[in-house]
């Protein structure tokens, strides 16, 4: 079949491209700058393990977005063929939970591993945490990997029981109801997306709280040290993505709620934030980081000599 493109769909694709494509460069500068210093020292520390899987997360999840940006607009006619866009939707959805809860325990890990109680609970957190981390991400991607497998097999037993459904209306939109057949879907998807938000939340304000509690105490004595420095630095980035979360937070379950409409405005206005959050917070990350900032003016550095030499 040729391809019937729309003002619309044409410039979806064009927008969602000029999002996709940079924010897939950042996250894989992250993954690959990680990898050579995990070959380098021969192990990872939990901070490095969340930001390696985070930068794979959102690489892929942005390229299988893209990908199916890309075919429904330009080339709907493509996801007929079983089982392509079971398959696009089911690593969507896996790749997207994935980015929403190592996103959640990057901000966790920076609470328990910055902030300062006296709490028993929170002191055992503190010791036990990077033993925790690899279990925490390693529960992460099972339910990301139930919610990717429930999706696939919805779409597919939609799409077998009747595929009298017209490929430019999303395809999604078979004529049996689409809303008995994803509710559950939703219902679940809803419930993860809350949760790993109440978790940022919470971590958020007990760093905030740490924060002005150390920074009275430092002011009472006249004192400045690197703890007061790490507070401040991770308050920064915490803050800067609990704004950018919480944005793409509600517009995914806006997403969720208009999910079946076609060509509806607050879905085309959710493309474009879930497709520029990975890349903008995973830049923010790595001028966080110093190892990651250090390699990326390297690299900007050499970029500039040879444009130089030319």
């Amino acid at each position: 079949q040729q391809s019937n493109v729309t003002s619309y769909g044409a410039i979806t694709v064009a927008i969602i491209t000029l999002e996709a494509f940079p924010g897939m460069w950042i996250n894989a500068f992250i993954v690959c700058v990680l990898c050579i210093a995990g070959v380098k020292k021969k192990t990872l520390n939990s901070n490095e393990k969340i930001l390696l899987l985070l930068g794979c997360s959102r690489f892929w999840y942005l390229c299988f977005s893209w990908i199916y940006t890309f075919l429904s607009n330009i080339f709907p006619y493509c996801l007929l063929v079983h089982p392509i866009f079971q398959l696009l939707q089911g690593s969507y959805s896996f790749f997207n939970q994935c980015n929403v809860w190592f996103s959640a325990s990057l901000c966790v890990f920076y609470c328990i591993k910055i902030a300062n109680f006296r709490n028993r609970f929170f002191i055992y957190l503190k010791v036990k945490i990077d033993r925790m981390v690899p279990w925490l991400l390693l529960g992460s991607v099972i339910f990301s990997l139930i919610l990717g497998i429930l999706v696939y097999n919805t779409i597919d037993k939609a799409v077998c029981k009747n595929l009298n459904f017209t490929c430019q209306e999303r395809f999604w939109k078979a004529t049996i109801g689409i809303e008995e057949n994803f509710f559950p879907i939703h219902f679940l998807a809803g419930f993860l997306y809350t949760t790993s938000f109440m978790a940022v939340i919470f971590a958020a304000v007990f760093l905030l709280f740490s924060l002005w509690r150390h920074k009275r105490k430092m002011q009472t004595n006249s004192m400045k040290d690197l703890s007061m420095e790490a507070h401040i630095r991770a308050m920064k980035s915490v803050f800067s993505f609990l704004v950018m979360y919480s944005i793409n937070f509600m517009f995914l379950i806006l997403a969720l709620i208009y999910s079946s409409k076609y060509q509806n405005h607050v879905i085309f206005l959710g493309y474009l934030i879930q497709h520029a959050y990975p890349g903008v917070h995973s830049l923010i990350l790595i001028f966080s980081n110093p190892k990651l900032e250090k390699a990326l003016l390297k690299i900007l550095s050499c970029v500039k000599c040879k444009l130089c030499i030319r």
